[in-house]
Protein backbone atom coordinates (compact mmCIF):
# COMPACT_ATOMS: atom_id res chain seq x y z
CA UNK A 1 0.00 0.00 0.00
CA UNK A 2 0.58 3.57 -0.73
CA UNK A 3 0.31 5.76 2.25
CA UNK A 4 0.49 9.61 3.29
CA UNK A 5 0.96 10.42 6.59
CA UNK A 6 0.44 14.68 7.37
CA UNK A 7 2.17 15.93 10.41
CA UNK A 8 5.32 14.00 11.54
CA UNK A 9 4.65 14.53 15.78
CA UNK A 10 4.80 11.24 18.38
CA UNK A 11 1.58 10.05 16.91
CA UNK A 12 2.38 10.61 13.18
CA UNK A 13 6.32 9.20 13.20
CA UNK A 14 4.79 6.07 15.75
CA UNK A 15 2.47 5.19 12.64
CA UNK A 16 5.22 6.19 9.47
CA UNK A 17 7.62 3.88 11.31
CA UNK A 18 4.99 1.05 11.85
CA UNK A 19 3.87 1.21 8.51
CA UNK A 20 6.99 1.32 7.12
CA UNK A 21 8.46 -1.65 9.10
CA UNK A 22 5.32 -3.71 7.70
CA UNK A 23 6.46 -2.97 3.80
CA UNK A 24 4.06 -0.64 3.04
CA UNK A 25 5.48 2.68 0.75
CA UNK A 26 4.91 5.58 3.12
CA UNK A 27 5.75 9.73 2.37
CA UNK A 28 5.84 11.82 5.72
CA UNK A 29 5.13 15.43 5.51
CA UNK A 30 5.70 18.06 7.88
CA UNK A 31 5.91 21.87 7.89
CA UNK A 32 8.72 21.39 10.41
CA UNK A 33 12.14 19.89 9.31
CA UNK A 34 13.24 19.19 12.56
CA UNK A 35 10.49 16.83 12.81
CA UNK A 36 11.61 14.27 10.84
CA UNK A 37 14.59 13.62 13.19
CA UNK A 38 11.61 11.17 15.22
CA UNK A 39 11.74 8.64 12.01
CA UNK A 40 14.38 6.52 13.23
CA UNK A 41 13.60 3.33 11.67
CA UNK A 42 12.05 4.62 8.47
CA UNK A 43 11.97 3.40 4.57
CA UNK A 44 10.10 5.73 3.03
CA UNK A 45 9.92 9.26 1.84
CA UNK A 46 9.94 13.04 3.75
CA UNK A 47 8.08 16.02 2.16
CA UNK A 48 8.59 19.52 3.75
CA UNK A 49 5.37 21.74 3.37
CA UNK A 50 1.78 21.61 3.96
CA UNK A 51 -0.08 18.55 3.80
CA UNK A 52 -3.19 20.61 1.95
CA UNK A 53 -0.64 22.00 -0.26
CA UNK A 54 -1.59 20.24 -3.75
CA UNK A 55 2.37 21.01 -5.08
CA UNK A 56 3.09 18.62 -1.99
CA UNK A 57 0.49 16.16 -1.96
CA UNK A 58 1.30 15.91 -6.05
CA UNK A 59 4.79 15.47 -4.91
CA UNK A 60 3.67 12.76 -2.03
CA UNK A 61 1.90 10.84 -5.07
CA UNK A 62 -1.45 11.35 -3.39
CA UNK A 63 -3.46 10.40 -6.39
CA UNK A 64 -1.90 7.35 -6.19
CA UNK A 65 -2.37 6.46 -2.75
CA UNK A 66 -4.51 3.62 -0.97
CA UNK A 67 -4.85 5.43 2.50
CA UNK A 68 -4.41 9.14 4.22
CA UNK A 69 -3.63 10.21 7.79
CA UNK A 70 -3.55 13.50 8.78
CA UNK A 71 -2.47 13.52 12.40
CA UNK A 72 -1.10 17.30 12.97
CA UNK A 73 -1.41 19.05 16.15
CA UNK A 74 -4.57 21.31 14.28
CA UNK A 75 -7.89 20.17 13.98
CA UNK A 76 -8.75 22.28 10.86
CA UNK A 77 -5.48 21.66 9.07
CA UNK A 78 -5.82 17.56 9.43
CA UNK A 79 -9.96 18.37 8.38
CA UNK A 80 -8.59 20.09 5.23
CA UNK A 81 -5.93 17.80 4.33
CA UNK A 82 -8.79 14.60 4.65
CA UNK A 83 -11.21 16.33 2.56
CA UNK A 84 -8.75 17.42 0.11
CA UNK A 85 -7.59 13.98 -0.23
CA UNK A 86 -10.89 11.98 -0.66
CA UNK A 87 -12.18 14.64 -2.35
CA UNK A 88 -9.41 15.55 -4.98
CA UNK A 89 -7.10 13.01 -4.94
CA UNK A 90 -9.75 9.84 -4.30
CA UNK A 91 -7.97 8.66 -1.73
CA UNK A 92 -10.33 6.22 -0.55
CA UNK A 93 -9.22 5.37 3.69
CA UNK A 94 -8.97 8.66 5.46
CA UNK A 95 -8.70 9.65 9.06
CA UNK A 96 -8.48 12.60 10.58
CA UNK A 97 -7.20 13.38 13.92
CA UNK A 98 -9.18 15.39 16.06
CA UNK A 99 -8.42 17.33 19.94
CA UNK A 100 -12.59 18.68 20.19
CA UNK A 101 -14.21 15.40 20.89
CA UNK A 102 -17.60 17.34 20.03
CA UNK A 103 -16.16 17.88 16.73
CA UNK A 104 -15.90 14.30 15.57
CA UNK A 105 -19.16 13.69 15.22
CA UNK A 106 -19.74 16.17 12.73
CA UNK A 107 -17.23 15.30 10.77
CA UNK A 108 -18.14 11.77 10.67
CA UNK A 109 -21.25 12.95 9.24
CA UNK A 110 -19.69 14.56 6.60
CA UNK A 111 -18.06 11.34 5.93
CA UNK A 112 -14.80 11.92 7.57
CA UNK A 113 -13.33 8.83 9.64
CA UNK A 114 -12.18 10.96 12.92
CA UNK A 115 -10.11 9.87 16.08
CA UNK A 116 -10.53 12.27 19.28
CA UNK A 117 -7.18 12.50 20.75
CA UNK A 118 -8.14 11.03 24.11
CA UNK A 119 -9.14 7.41 22.44
CA UNK A 120 -6.34 7.75 19.55
CA UNK A 121 -4.05 4.67 19.26
CA UNK A 122 -1.78 3.75 16.44
CA UNK A 123 -4.04 0.97 15.93
CA UNK A 124 -6.91 2.83 15.50
CA UNK A 125 -5.87 5.02 13.06
CA UNK A 126 -4.96 1.59 11.04
CA UNK A 127 -8.28 0.64 11.22
CA UNK A 128 -9.35 3.08 9.09
CA UNK A 129 -6.60 3.33 6.71
CA UNK A 130 -5.89 -0.40 6.58
CA UNK A 131 -9.27 -1.98 6.88
CA UNK A 132 -7.75 -5.43 6.65
CA UNK A 133 -5.98 -5.23 9.98
CA UNK A 134 -6.92 -8.26 11.75
CA UNK A 135 -5.79 -6.69 15.49
CA UNK A 136 -7.77 -7.75 18.37
CA UNK A 137 -9.35 -5.11 20.77
CA UNK A 138 -9.57 -7.88 23.94
CA UNK A 139 -9.05 -11.10 24.95
CA UNK A 140 -10.44 -12.77 27.77
CA UNK A 141 -8.81 -14.96 30.50
CA UNK A 142 -9.03 -17.83 28.88
CA UNK A 143 -7.64 -17.09 25.30
CA UNK A 144 -10.83 -18.41 23.84
CA UNK A 145 -12.84 -15.55 23.05
CA UNK A 146 -11.78 -12.08 21.95
CA UNK A 147 -13.35 -8.81 21.06
CA UNK A 148 -12.71 -7.38 17.74
CA UNK A 149 -13.90 -3.95 15.65
CA UNK A 150 -14.11 -4.17 11.65
CA UNK A 151 -15.04 -1.46 9.19
CA UNK A 152 -18.11 -2.41 6.76
CA UNK A 153 -15.92 -3.31 3.39
CA UNK A 154 -18.18 -1.93 0.95
CA UNK A 155 -18.50 -4.65 -1.19
CA UNK A 156 -20.95 -6.05 2.01
CA UNK A 157 -22.82 -2.33 2.34
CA UNK A 158 -26.31 -3.08 2.66
CA UNK A 159 -26.57 -6.28 3.95
CA UNK A 160 -28.49 -7.24 7.27
CA UNK A 161 -26.42 -6.75 10.15
CA UNK A 162 -27.22 -10.22 11.43
CA UNK A 163 -25.86 -12.41 8.15
CA UNK A 164 -22.28 -10.51 9.74
CA UNK A 165 -22.97 -13.29 12.58
CA UNK A 166 -21.95 -16.78 11.32
CA UNK A 167 -21.78 -20.63 12.26
CA UNK A 168 -20.95 -20.73 16.10
CA UNK A 169 -17.80 -18.75 16.01
CA UNK A 170 -18.89 -15.21 15.19
CA UNK A 171 -21.41 -12.76 16.40
CA UNK A 172 -22.08 -9.16 15.89
CA UNK A 173 -22.60 -7.28 19.28
CA UNK A 174 -22.43 -3.70 18.56
CA UNK A 175 -22.22 -0.59 15.82
CA UNK A 176 -20.96 2.16 15.80
CA UNK A 177 -22.28 4.55 12.95
CA UNK A 178 -22.01 7.92 12.66
CA UNK A 179 -19.50 8.23 16.05
CA UNK A 180 -21.99 6.46 18.25
CA UNK A 181 -22.18 3.71 19.64
CA UNK A 182 -25.10 0.65 19.62
CA UNK A 183 -26.07 -2.57 20.67
CA UNK A 184 -30.06 -2.63 19.03
CA UNK A 185 -29.20 -3.77 15.84
CA UNK A 186 -31.47 -5.97 15.13
CA UNK A 187 -32.75 -5.20 11.41
CA UNK A 188 -30.50 -2.75 10.54
CA UNK A 189 -28.40 -2.91 7.42
CA UNK A 190 -24.60 -2.32 6.84
CA UNK A 191 -23.61 0.94 5.66
CA UNK A 192 -20.06 2.42 3.94
CA UNK A 193 -17.65 2.87 6.90
CA UNK A 194 -19.93 1.28 9.69
CA UNK A 195 -17.44 -0.21 12.61
CA UNK A 196 -19.01 -4.37 13.34
CA UNK A 197 -18.27 -5.29 16.85
CA UNK A 198 -17.54 -9.30 17.17
CA UNK A 199 -17.05 -11.50 19.69
CA UNK A 200 -15.30 -14.50 17.82
CA UNK A 201 -13.38 -17.84 19.26
CA UNK A 202 -10.09 -18.22 17.75
CA UNK A 203 -11.74 -20.34 14.95
CA UNK A 204 -13.56 -17.45 14.45
CA UNK A 205 -10.95 -14.99 13.55
CA UNK A 206 -10.42 -17.05 10.38
CA UNK A 207 -14.03 -17.03 9.64
CA UNK A 208 -14.76 -13.45 10.08
CA UNK A 209 -11.49 -12.70 7.97
CA UNK A 210 -12.87 -14.47 4.90
CA UNK A 211 -15.81 -12.97 5.70
CA UNK A 212 -14.80 -9.60 4.64
CA UNK A 213 -11.91 -9.93 2.76
CA UNK A 214 -12.67 -8.28 -0.94
CA UNK A 215 -13.43 -10.79 -3.33
CA UNK A 216 -10.45 -11.13 -5.86
CA UNK A 217 -11.29 -9.62 -9.33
Amino acid sequence: MHIVVVGCGRVGSELAMQLSEEGNSLVVIDKNRDAFRRLVHFNGRTIHGSGFDRDVLSKAEAGQADALAAVTRGDNTNILCARIGRDNYGVKNIVARIYDPQRAGIYMKLGIPTVATSLWTTQQVKRWIIPTDDSVEWTDGTATLHLVERIVPDHLAGQEISHFSIGTHVRVVGLIRGGHGRVDIDGLFAQEDDVLEFVVTLEGLGELHDLLKVPEK
